[in-house]
């Protein structure tokens, strides 16, 4: 009886239909579109070349972006990739609005018609100081425009854009300045070098590119890794990575979610 029912078996395995060359293509097409489709309307990845949003993002840190979620409604979407406003407090990619094409990274200190200053380099939102067990403090309290804003003026600071300087006058109201509408006021972590809405102005909401997710990958980096732009010394690093992947990649770092 046992073997009947074995040659049964075999009988149906041999039955069963083989996937051509054709379906497999078919495929492997479906998969790669699908791949396609998440890296350019739904995920992007970025790199991290600067420090000033350390201890939460630090250069070689390499970060998974959520393009949907800021992006403007639309029907075709639906549950699967919510929509929603910047909160206060998000971490956003955005467009620089000094810099065009250059990607920057920061988090959102004040919303549309938040008033925001700082005195001492503590932040007060709405006349409320914040408490940003985030941030480092590691900074220069000699440098009165950087920890009093907006009470002191940019005066000949390199840093602060032209365009920045000029217009900052008009949105301040007192001790603040106060977002505009369909505009975000955002900060870096590492409030010491960070160049943010102190230095160049507010985001304009268009600007916003996503929120970061998660770091896939970190490696130790160099702090001028990504300053220098020769050829050859992008080559010299690419080889050092290969080399040092293993014991220079930061596997702690690996998969953190961004907050």
């Amino acid at each position: 009886m046992a073997k009947k029912e074995s040659a049964v078996e075999e009988n149906v395995a041999e039955e069963k239909p083989k996937e051509t060359t054709v379906e497999f293509l078919a495929s492997l097409a479906a998969v790669l579109v699908t791949g396609l489709f998440i890296i350019t309307f739904v995920v992007q990845a970025f790199e991290i070349p600067s420090s000033s949003m350390e201890n939460t993002l630090l250069i070689g840190d390499h970060v998974f972006v959520n393009r949907i979620q800021f992006a403007p409604k639309s029907s075709w979407v639906g549950r699967l990739l919510p929509y929603r406003d910047v909160h206060f407090r998000d971490i956003v990619v955005f467009l620089s609005p000094e810099t065009p094409g250059l990607y920057v990274v920061k988090r959102i200190i004040g919303l549309p018609g938040d008033k925001i200053h700082l005195r001492s380099g503590v932040v007060y939102r709405n006349g409320v100081a914040l408490e940003e067990p985030y941030v480092d403090h590691d900074d220069d309290r000699m440098d009165s425009y950087r920890n009093d804003f907006p009470s002191v003026p940019p005066g000949d600071d390199p840093n602060v854009w032209t365009n920045w300087a000029i217009d900052l006058p008009s949105f301040i109201q007192g001790d603040d300045i106060v977002v505009p509408p369909n505009h975000y006021f955002a900060m870096g972590d590492h409030r010491g070098v960070s160049l943010d809405s102190r230095y160049w102005g507010f985001i304009p909401k268009e600007n916003v590119i996503g929120r970061p997710m998660f770091i896939y990958w970190s490696f130790e980096t160099p702090n001028d890794q990504y300053m220098k732009t020769a050829w050859s010394d992008r080559a010299l690093f690419l080889g050092h990575v290969v080399l040092h992947f293993f014991d220079k990649t930061q596997w702690k770092r690996t998969l953190r979610l961004v907050r």
